[in-house]
């Protein structure tokens, strides 16, 4: 009966063992001294940093950026072929990334740029730049989870086409216009910096009435449709010629792309 007993303990204990759950380890790049090198652009990588720690390094390559927690981690270097610049981009993770780009090693660090989410990098041939990747728990999300990184070369910069009807419209009871037209735009938002401005102006007798309006565009390549309300603090818009002072930009890491017009224009109800 004794020997009976002691195999069923160690058959149990060995159950328990075996069913005792795998912890995930710390990604290769937690640490700078095991920074992954980029060879090659574009770079894609996905890297589970539940395990990632924080160090001097992290908080002295973060440093230039303000007192931000440097939570999960990881570190990147690659080595610029060109003066074209780079971008990189880590908004397809499970949390919220910040990013430092700096030049140096630990102790002699310089920052570059940092960022969010995405980040264009300007570059020098043959100079290597130092990546870091964190959370910076501005969500309160916990530490760490998937990130999704890309490192790719800086692509074009946009390409902005604006139309403005020639004919508006005006709400007689608020005296409220609204300036419509069409947009296309190629080259992809970049921290949705794409909006068009407007500024209209009408003479009624004697008094020159103005407002502005605004609105964005997801900036897509496909032609979309666009109208901002224009209020002023003068008076009410009416039936007859204004005039449109519109300015649209749309920006993508590679740079923007402007498109200014004035005309005249025609309010109907």
């Amino acid at each position: 009966m004794r020997r009976t007993a002691l195999l069923l303990t160690i058959v149990a204990l060995a159950s328990m063992a075996l069913a005792a759950p795998a912890f995930a380890a710390a990604p290769t790049g937690d640490l700078y001294a095991n920074r992954t090198t980029i060879a090659n652009l574009p770079f894609t990588e996905s890297v589970d940093t539940t395990e990632a720690t924080t160090d001097a390094d992290d908080t002295e390559a973060v440093g230039a950026c303000g007192p931000v927690p440097t939570d999960a981690s990881v570190w990147y270097e690659y080595t610029a072929t060109s003066d074209a610049g780079f971008l990189v981009d880590t908004n397809s993770s499970t949390y919220s990334t910040g990013i430092v780009v700096a030049t140096g090693s630990p102790g002699s660090f310089q920052l570059v740029t940092c960022n969010a989410g995405a980040i264009a990098v300007p570059s020098i041939p043959g100079e290597t730049y130092a990546i870091l990747v964190f959370d910076y728990q501005g969500d309160g999300g916990g530490n760490g989870g998937t990130l999704d990184i890309t490192v790719a070369d800086v692509p074009p910069p946009p390409v902005l086409d604006v139309t403005v009807a020639p004919t508006g419209h005006f709400n007689s009871k608020t005296g409220v216009a609204t300036i419509h037209g069409t947009v296309t735009c190629t080259g992809g938002d970049f921290e949705g910096k794409s909006f068009i401005d407007v500024q209209l102006t009408q003479a009624i007798g004697r008094i020159r009435l103005s407002g502005e309006g605004f609105t964005t565009f997801s900036c897509d390549g496909t032609t979309q449709a666009w109208s901002a309300e224009v209020f002023s603090s003068t008076g009410k818009f009416a039936g007859g010629k204004a005039t449109v002072a519109m300015f649209a930009v749309a920006t993508g890491p590679g740079g923007s792309d402007v498109v200014d017009a004035t005309m005249s224009v025609t309010l109907r109800k």
